[in-house]
């Protein structure tokens, strides 16, 4: 696995990636995990970071703690959702730490957004699309799960616009990072997918290549790349991961090359 516009750091069996910008920015704590450097056992091998998918739960529990103990983020500070493809968001605070982790996770909430310290964002990816932000003058950060049906919602355009609205950021001061998922080299879908983009209004041209076989091949990166232009971000702001989770699945979780026996990789962002 290589990368030309992303961090992939490491540490011993350990394996991670992190945004230039992000890092620049000098406000955020922060990691996209592989399925590297974990204790995960069998399919699960080795940093599996769901408690939803019938691992052994200490074993995530461990995983957690590897990476957090890595970037210096306490485990009592995490924050989950029960992500269901919609494009509900939730605003979080420090009295919801340990939500997912030590007490229950909030449900059907694919994205967090908060300006409080000491509470790190916590989103779940196999192939979707990881969002992350950070307004660098406001101190607002937020994580956003956005696999097709999320992006067909825009669901990174309202996460643009619950931070413009609660908390009166700027896009202009808005730093964002689209992480590693599966890309158009590997993403076939269906005449019904296709439609909802249709429906939607998207420039299909931009992101479907036709196949021989009636089917497309989606590009989840341009679709969600211009979701964020398009929402007010500078197109230099934006930090696009040039990873395929397909192509790399011995180093990533893929569902499209696992199926159902896999893992899932874990989006975490806290501010400094």
């Amino acid at each position: 696995m290589q990368s030309k516009t992303v961090n992939i750091k490491k540490n011993g069996n350990l394996v991670y990636i992190t945004f230039p910008k992000f890092v620049e920015s000098g406000m955020v704590k922060h990691a996209f995990t592989t399925r590297l450097g974990g204790v995960s056992k069998g399919y699960f091998g080795s940093m599996n970071m769901s408690f939803n998918r019938n691992d052994d739960e200490k074993s995530v529990r461990k995983n957690y703690e590897i990476i957090c103990d890595e970037i210096g983020i306490n485990t009592d500070n995490l924050v989950f959702s029960q992500q269901t493809h919609t494009d509900n968001l939730l605003t979080v605070t420090t009295k919801d730490r340990g939500t997912g982790f030590s007490k229950p996770p909030f449900c059907d909430i694919d994205g967090l957004v908060t300006n409080q310290k000491n509470v790190a964002l916590v989103t779940q990816y196999a192939d979707c699309t990881p969002l992350i932000f950070c307004d660098t003058k406001k101190g607002v950060i937020a994580a956003s799960h956005s696999g097709w049906r999320g992006t067909v919602k825009k669901i990174g355009q309202k996460t643009v616009e619950k931070m413009v609205s609660e908390f009166s950021c700027n896009p202009n001061d808005i730093i964002a990072g689209i992480g590693p998922c599966i890309n158009k080299c590997c993403y076939e879908v269906d005449e019904t997918v296709f439609s909802e983009f249709q429906k939607a209004k998207f420039d299909t041209e931009s992101i479907f290549v036709k196949k021989p076989n009636g089917k497309y091949m989606l590009d989840l990166i341009t679709a969600n790349k211009n979701i964020l232009i398009e929402s007010g971000i500078s197109e230099s702001n934006i930090d696009v991961a040039d990873i395929c989770t397909f192509c790399n699945s011995s180093e990533m979780f893929s569902h499209r090359a696992q199926g159902v026996k896999r893992g899932n990789m874990a989006m975490i962002i806290e501010l400094k």
